[in-house]
């Protein structure tokens, strides 16, 4: 199973990059967390803020793997606590299929990529920045298979 997580953005911080390898570098290879950068489109083109959208969303698509399971982050998707993510996690290596997580730009993700989704998962009821986004739900994949594992990493 791998764990792909698609973002629109690039150029991150510093501090953005090393909170993302913090986290994967600490995943075991059956549960391989990679990182599919999605180039944003450019905000300086007079473009409206849908027409930018669809275009994210056209590369965001014919970025994600055939037979891959698709889970859009948005704020009004399902909330699980971390051990219900453990027990999905559980589920999906059970399964074997790889997982891909898709994060939108800065105004989010246009509703065909919603669409597209088997699911909507929210990190938070919050409206989240979404550089920061890739790190917490890196955070969450990491903390969620140690769980899994009885790690001491995560308490209760």
């Amino acid at each position: 199973m791998k764990l792909i997580i698609v973002s629109v953005g690039h150029k991150m911080p510093d501090w953005i990059t090393a909170g993302f390898s913090e986290y994967t570098k600490r995943m075991p290879r059956e549960a391989q967390v990679t990182l599919l950068e999605i180039k944003p489109e450019p905000r300086s083109t007079g473009k409206t803020m849908t027409q930018i959208m669809e275009a994210e969303a056209q590369r965001i698509l014919s970025a994600l793997p055939q037979n891959c399971l698709r889970i859009a982050l948005d704020e009004r998707g399902i909330q699980p606590t971390t051990r219900q993510l453990a027990v999905q996690m559980e589920n999906w290596m059970r399964e074997g299929r790889d997982v891909a997580f898709i994060i939108g730009g800065a105004d989010g993700l246009h509703e065909s990529v919603k669409q597209a989704a088997q699911q909507l998962l929210a990190l938070s009821s919050l409206t989240l920045p979404h550089a920061f986004v890739r790190v917490l739900l890196a955070e969450q994949l990491y903390r969620a298979y140690s769980l899994m594992h009885n790690h001491p990493y995560h308490r209760e």
